[in-house]
């Protein structure tokens, strides 16, 4: 079974394949962040399922082909992606919400975000649609990230 990360591989490889059919898997690979042999790997997974066909164009060199069930594939993992990422935007929402409830409760209209990246620019426009300043100051509430999940501390 895929897990959502293989899908996000299987998806990006699919995408530099069609922008690029001359592309190596070195070039992959970089692009990606991993190594070689992940590339090799997924690629002949890719060929296993009949989304992708190698030639030869030069003696050493190869060429990728997406297939037309290819091509379905991408599709269908490019809306997955994109179902997935709305989920964890709305359930992110709907959590930092929550704790600005609590927040609220406990007399307090300003928090602290400690953690960076999409999930902190979720809280911080969750936050301010919500009129709860986020400010860098230490004595206040904060939600602190640990990957997706937002827990809030601080409060007293």
């Amino acid at each position: 079974m895929n897990t959502a990360n293989d899908n996000l591989r299987e998806l990006s490889l699919l995408e530099e394949i069609e922008l690029d059919p001359d592309v190596n898997q070195a070039t992959l690979a970089t692009q990606m962040g991993v190594a070689v042999g992940t590339v090799n790997w997924y690629i002949k997974r890719l060929i296993a399922k009949g989304a992708v066909k190698v030639s030869r164009a030069e003696r050493k060199k190869l060429r990728y082909i997406i297939t037309p069930a290819g091509l379905a594939l991408r599709a269908r993992l490019a809306v997955n992606y994109v179902e997935h990422s709305l989920t964890l935007y709305r359930k992110t929402r709907q959590r930092v919400k929550e704790h600005i409830s609590q927040v609220r409760r406990a007399g307090h209209t300003r928090i602290q975000i400690r953690g960076e990246g999409d999930v902190a620019d979720i809280c911080r426009l969750t936050c301010l649609e919500q009129g709860m300043a986020v400010v860098e100051e230490k004595d206040v509430p904060a939600l602190v990230l640990d990957g997706h999940k937002v827990k809030l501390e601080g409060l007293s």
